[in-house]
């Protein structure tokens, strides 16, 4: 038995004689070309949507756009990797009409129009509206930590900067040590020359300029940490120790798993990250309530204080981080607060009553202190000062009371936060590969991600909705607008 053969590389084959022949009447490539030519990427803001009269032609905006859609759609988005699929990809070819920009003009479009790929994936969410495939009720929120183009030992704090310059001077006595040894033993086996012994010298002490010098550059600035590569890549806490790189978040839609609001910053904790992308998914979702679940990082009184004035409901566990909880003392959550008399009463039944308030750190803090504490029985196990127990509380903490209660009466809404924003972050790790980020700058970052999530976006949509629903929906949106 012979094994299956292909067709002879010399026979003349009679192929389609048309590019369009290629692509069949479904193909999702096709819904990519409509939604771009159905935009107004002259209203959007990108450059050269209507040519001057003068000049050298360039390439239209649309097939720039196109051709990174396409990219990250199908995990390619290197400039030099998209120039290559010009000239082997029978979909892009097709999709380009034979264009095959360099990959300068790639990567410079995708810097130029940085600030505009948000304003594109706005474009889709209105369609994913027009389709009714949000729900408009519940959005998680969350963040993942992704790598940046920066080394870990091209990032640095003050620590590390002064343990490197302590390390290079007790290298650089070696050294002397070793250079004073060879002049007085002149002729002898060395194990360094004197010529190889200088030219260390001479490395170590450009190395520790260097180090100087980024060690004053930290002293002159409010940055706790420098990076080389990417100035504003950051060293963050992620699940598996550390990454030198940027958090990225994300808020998505509990009805089918969209993304509906994207966001990437160089801060390494949530803490102020909730309510522009709670409002943000509001405003995309076109709602005038909206309840949002997200994890104890994103607790903060004033975030949920300005969700609420928005008529967003946050639903946040508090995470217990109190001191006296880890040394097996009575903590804040121990104590009940009276409203209606504004104190608060400790385990043993005393009253703290208001004293004074202050801003501290950005906070307004009202102080509540009890009296006779030296004599309670319950001393002991609430308070290892010597003075009188204290508690502090927030302008806004009757609204993280009622949430508390919220959250106590419909836990089922914390359980389904882990299923809604772990979806997208899987598909995006895993699937399309995109655990790190190609492009340097905070801006740069940002404009990537929105790229990231409306790539997932459409894969999500185009696995929903029929070719022909979305073509559909393509077709009336124009008719609209003429």
């Amino acid at each position: 038995m012979k094994h299956l053969c292909g067709t002879d590389r010399s026979q003349v084959l009679l192929l389609p004689e048309c590019i369009e022949d290629y692509v069949g009447p479904d193909n999702p490539v096709r819904f990519l070309d409509e939604f771009v030519a159905s935009l107004d990427l002259f209203a959007l803001g990108f450059a050269r949507a209507l040519p001057a009269d003068t000049g050298r032609p360039p390439y239209h905006p649309g097939d720039l756009l196109r051709l990174y859609l396409y990219g990250y759609l199908h995990r390619v988005r290197s400039s030099r990797a998209l120039e290559r699929e010009c000239h082997r990809n029978v979909e892009v070819i097709w999709l380009l009409r034979q264009l095959a920009p360099d990959f300068k003009t790639l990567a410079d479009f995708r810097r130029e129009h940085r600030a505009r790929f948000k304003a594109v994936h706005r474009q889709f969410h209105l369609l994913c509206r027009k389709l009714g495939l949000f729900g408009g009720q519940l959005v998680a929120i969350d963040g993942t930590k992704l790598a940046a183009v920066n080394a870990r030992d091209g990032n640095f704090n003050q620590k590390k900067l002064q343990e490197l310059l302590a390390r290079a001077d007790a290298r650089l006595e070696e050294y002397l040590q070793e250079l004073d040894v060879a002049d007085a033993t002149e002729g002898r086996e060395e194990k360094l020359t004197r010529a190889e012994l200088e030219e260390k010298i001479a490395a170590l002490r450009e190395k520790k300029d260097w180090h100087e010098e980024l060690l004053a550059q930290l002293q002159d600035s409010e940055e706790k940490q420098i990076s080389t590569t990417d100035p504003d890549a950051r060293k963050m806490h992620a699940a598996q120790g550390t990454v030198i790189g940027y958090n990225a978040q994300s808020a998505v839609d509990d009805q089918h798993k969209l993304i509906v609001a994207e966001d990437v910053t160089n801060d390494g904790t949530d803490v102020q990250q909730l309510s522009h992308l709670a409002l943000d998914a509001k405003e995309t979702l076109g709602v005038e309530q909206l309840e949002v679940v997200a994890d104890p990082g994103y607790y903060n009184n004033a975030e949920v204080s300005r969700c609420v004035e928005r008529n967003i409901t946050p639903y946040l566990r508090k995470a217990d981080t109190s001191a006296n909880t880890a040394r097996g003392l009575y903590a804040k959550k121990d104590f009940t607060y009276d409203q209606e008399k504004d104190l608060y009463r400790c385990p043993a039944g005393a009253e703290l009553t208001y004293r004074f308030s202050t801003d501290e750190l950005g906070r307004s803090l009202r102080y509540y202190r009890a009296s006779g504490c030296a004599h309670c029985p319950l001393k002991t196990p609430c308070t290892r000062n010597k003075a009188n127990r204290t508690i502090t509380r927030e302008a806004e903490e009757h609204l993280m009371e009622e949430m508390a209660v919220r959250v106590q009466a419909q836990p089922e809404k914390l359980r389904r936060r882990k299923a809604l924003v772990e979806h997208p972050f899987g598909t995006l790790k895993r699937w399309f590969g995109y655990t790190y980020f190609l492009v340097k700058g905070l801006a740069m970052v940002r404009a990537e991600w929105t790229l990231m999530t409306l790539a997932y976006n459409l894969k999500r949509v185009l696995n929903l909705v029929s070719f022909q629903q979305l073509m559909a929906a393509l077709k009336e949106s124009a008719l609209q607008r003429a």
